[in-house]
């Protein structure tokens, strides 16, 4: 193909914090061998190589907004993406997050699909006049069936065409690669080689409910092996809250609360059950992240959890410690065959419904990505 009949795709970002990253780079590898030329810009974050280098694109640009600057009008920023695509010749914008879809419906005339992470971004009434302004330009993806009702409920009056499902995906092979093994993640941890493990990744908030998962763990307790431990890997401001309500349980001796761990994934085989107590989750990243190290899961059965885990982990009620508890009892039976037999299950899982490849072609068969292909 001639440079002349490329046709190019904007991915416009918020930022690249967190799990942002990655999810510049699977959108940008939805494009592979399709005749697309990626642009990935990233509204805020300072130029950084590295990122650009992880973003499967063939073009990166960083406008190194700050948070502040992005308040209100976001007169700047929408000058500047108009620059942008007016040098370039775009078929359409995928805009991660309000923020982007915003800038990019009033900064372009590109048709944009907007992709939402979290729930509640179409609730203000605001926020409900301009989709239905841009209507005829906009269209919605959700991270999870779950994120897609919520935008559905919303914009009742919209075709659900127009507001769709695409789940997260996870690089299998890259995780694989990178994960320590269970005795290394261990020692690296400060953790027993005889413990058993129930792990947990996330933010220290309300909104991940580790209270819960502190009960729930108390409860089960004297059913499970002797030299039982919950560890949670993640900072915030629920720290001290958690740590006087272990004591309050009678479990402080063993709780481990471990701060912030880099690159958490990789430690994922010291755990010998992941436990997800979010209340809501959209999606829960982790919980792919647990199924690539083959630990058995117990997540709450709400939200894009619910989507993830069926079939391949336990679920139970949000915030219902007892159910917790005996899913932590029933996970702390099985045995070593029965356990491999979970890991190849959740690979199975991960490799039909979350995989790049799986996604890919969910992503060229939505409506409104065939009808702007179309187009082009």
């Amino acid at each position: 193909m001639t440079r002349s009949a490329e046709r190019h795709v904007l991915q416009f970002c918020h930022g690249y914090d967190g799990p942002f990253l990655d999810c510049a780079r699977q959108y940008a590898s939805l494009f592979a061998g399709k005749g697309y030329r990626v642009t990935t810009v990233f509204l805020t974050g300072a130029a950084d190589a590295d990122v650009a280098a992880g973003c499967a694109s063939d073009e990166v640009l960083f406008m190194e907004y700050s948070s502040k600057a992005i308040r209100g009008l976001k007169l700047g920023a929408i000058r500047e993406l108009r620059k942008i695509t007016a040098s370039r010749d775009f078929t359409f914008c995928i805009a991660h997050r309000f923020k982007p879809v915003y800038i990019a419906l009033l900064a372009t005339q590109l048709p944009v699909i907007g992709v939402h992470h979290a729930f509640g971004d179409y609730q203000r009434r605001s926020r409900k006049l301009f989709a239905h302004l841009f209507r005829w330009r906009l269209s919605l993806l959700g991270v999870s069936d779950a994120v897609r009702d919520d935008m559905r409920k919303s914009l009742p009056k919209w075709p659900t065409g127009r507001i769709q499902t695409l789940y997260n995906r996870i690089d299998v092979d890259q995780i694989q690669s990178s994960l320590l093994s269970r005795d290394q993640a261990r020692e690296e941890l400060g953790l027993s080689q005889d413990a058993w493990v129930v792990g947990n990744v996330g933010r220290l908030h309300p909104d991940k409910d580790q209270a819960t998962l502190l009960r729930g763990f108390a409860l089960a307790l004297p059913d499970l092996p002797e030299s039982s431990q919950l560890v949670i890997l993640g900072k915030g401001r629920l720290e001290q809250d958690l740590k006087e309500l272990a004591m309050e349980l009678g479990i402080g001796g063993q709780v481990l609360l471990l701060g912030q761990i880099a690159q958490a994934s990789r430690y994922f085989k010291a755990f010998d059950v992941f436990a997800l107590t979010s209340d809501h989750e959209p999606f829960g990243m982790v919980l792919l992240e647990a199924m690539v190290a083959g630990v058995p899961l117990v997540a709450t059965a709400c939200g894009g959890a619910k989507e993830v885990v069926e079939g391949v982990g336990l679920l139970f009620p949000l915030g219902d410690d007892a159910r917790l508890a005996g899913g932590l009892k029933h996970l702390a039976g099985l045995d070593a065959e029965q356990r491999q037999a979970c890991a190849d299950l959740m690979l199975q899982r991960l490799s039909d419904k979350f995989s790049d490849s799986a996604v890919r072609d969910v992503f060229w068969r939505l409506p409104q990505v065939t009808d702007l292909t179309a187009e082009s």
